[in-house]
């Protein structure tokens, strides 16, 4: 009983996988000049972030790479 319960729930799921696969896919945006800057600021100030916190740290006194 409760197999047939699974079986069902699993083909019900395949059914909308496959329905989902035939959607039309995203198109794909194309980084702006500003869009680039921005993600080096924010990798930046990530990498900032992250040394300051190392470097304030009492137990860790360098900075593995």
């Amino acid at each position: 009983m409760v197999m047939m319960c699974i079986e069902k729930v699993m083909e019900s799921l395949k059914s909308k996988l496959k329905t989902l696969k035939k959607k039309k896919p995203y198109e794909k945006i194309e980084k702006s000049e500003s869009m680039r800057v921005e993600i080096r600021s924010r990798r930046a100030r990530k990498l900032i972030e992250e040394t300051l916190r190392i470097a304030d740290s009492p137990r860790n006194k360098s900075l593995a790479i």
